[in-house]
């Protein structure tokens, strides 16, 4: 299988603009991303998907690959369509996150991995809940799954609610998953979800993985150990000075 890595990277973040040109210990943000991803064994190759020259001359500058995309996209996903569009000799895509400039390429390779299953159409990485405090935050994903580790759903609720026991202990009575948010497509999945209308779960829960759900697709999932830090605002920088 022929996989292609596309890493979205735009400009105008709203809580942290020009954040993929933020330097990193000597290297930009987006520089770090693009060389942890190319590690990746699966990949046959790396593309930053951006709508902004700046961040195009930082690639070019370094020596990675880009492409200019339009400036109209809603999300990652729609941007990696674009790119995808005008590559057809790919089967399949990994929409690698932009902010995470240490990602595993590990993480990468166990998402690729679930394309053995030739009836995959779009897969995802999921991780063990640890701690109340990522249980009952409302900001992390949670993930339901079926018996072949198939979300069936995702809240930014705690599911599924544990009848008549207290909150302290429900870590005891079911093992709870978060969503880590990489996703991998085959190439007609990701043309197809992208002309989906929104739905009302999505728009309800504001997370766009419900509207393909909602609309009969399936999303395998792998259980990962790895989570890397992703940079949303300057205050994270400083997670990373402490995870160094």
């Amino acid at each position: 299988m022929k996989v292609l890595g596309i890493i979205p990277a735009r400009y105008a973040s709203t809580r942290f603009p020009g954040k993929p040109l933020v330097q990193i210990h000597g290297k930009s943000m987006i520089q770090r991303v693009y060389e942890q991803s190319s590690k990746a064994a699966g990949l046959s190759e790396v593309i930053v998907a951006t709508d902004d020259e700046r961040i195009a001359e930082e690639v070019k500058g370094f020596g990675g690959n880009f492409i200019i995309t339009g400036h109209h996209h809603q999300s990652g996903t729609d941007r990696c369509a674009e790119v995808a569009a005008a590559l057809p000799d790919f089967d399949a895509v990994v929409n690698i996150q932009g902010d995470e400039p240490y990602i595993d390429p590990k993480q990468i390779e166990l998402l690729i991995s679930c394309f053995e299953d030739p009836e995959v159409q779009l897969a995802t990485l999921i991780k063990k809940i640890q701690t109340e405090e990522e249980l009952f935050n409302v900001n992390i994903p949670k993930v339901l799954l079926d018996n072949r580790q198939q979300a069936i759903y995702f809240s930014r609720q705690t599911l599924p609610y544990i009848r008549g026991a207290e909150r302290e202990s429900w870590m005891e009575q079911f093992q709870f998953y978060k969503h880590i948010g990489i996703y991998a497509y085959t190439y007609r999945a990701l043309q197809a979800i992208t002309k989906l209308p929104p739905s009302p779960l999505e728009l309800a829960e504001s997370l766009e993985q419900l509207r393909w759900i909602e609309h009969g697709y399936r999303i395998q999932t792998r259980i990962t150990t790895i989570e890397t830090v992703a940079i949303d605002t300057p205050e994270d920088l400083n997670k990373i000075n402490v995870q160094l």
